[in-house]
């Protein structure tokens, strides 16, 4: 089951230096697969991405993804791109581009939709319960859509904080989780 960080300067700061203390410090204490480099509101997005990158390359992490920005991610030399739920139009883009690309799902039509774009992975959320992201869908709805759609890579996201959610979640069929907060 792969492990999937994603960051939020809510936790890793947006002052270059704490940023790169708090990531490091991170990947000492946790392998990880996939890495998003998420910040919807610092204003030095590109140079915080640039110290991600560099970071997670000299941890060896196989996919270092940027949020929502594909032509950045491209730039920087990131591998891939996370997009948002509203992006559905740009997964042919990120494609294109050689990017591997995730993108969140919520729903069926979400994932089918997906699906017809040859989408890498998704993303399912919120499965357990988190701050402002609505009703959690839970353990037996994630199993459903594992059951449903079994042709695409499903990682289990939201509210994930503990080691007892990992382990519900390793007892599904999900290709791994995503998180925020469990890594910090």
């Amino acid at each position: 089951m792969i492990k999937y960080l994603i960051t939020d300067p809510d936790y890793y700061d947006n002052n270059e230096q704490i940023f790169k203390e708090k990531l490091i410090r991170v990947l000492k204490n946790h392998k990880v697969d996939i890495a998003c480099f998420r910040d919807k509101k610092s204003s030095n997005f590109e140079e915080l991405a640039k110290i991600f990158i560099e970071i997670c390359k000299n941890y060896k992490i196989k996919n270092i993804l940027l949020n929502s920005d594909y032509y950045l991610a491209k730039k920087l030399n990131a591998t891939g791109v996370h997009l948002t739920s509203t992006q559905f139009n740009d997964i042919k883009n990120a494609k294109e581009l050689g990017l591997y690309t995730i993108i969140s799902c919520h729903n069926n039509h979400e994932i089918e939709e997906a699906i017809k774009a040859n989408i890498d992975a998704i993303t399912f959320s919120p499965i357990f319960e988190t701050p402002n992201k609505g009703e959690p869908k839970g353990i037996e709805k994630l199993k459903e859509i594992l059951n449903q759609y079994k042709n695409i890579n499903v990682i289990a996201l939201g509210g994930i904080v503990t080691k007892e959610h990992i382990e519900e979640i390793s007892k599904t069929k999900a290709y791994g989780f995503a998180s925020i907060r469990y890594f910090i």
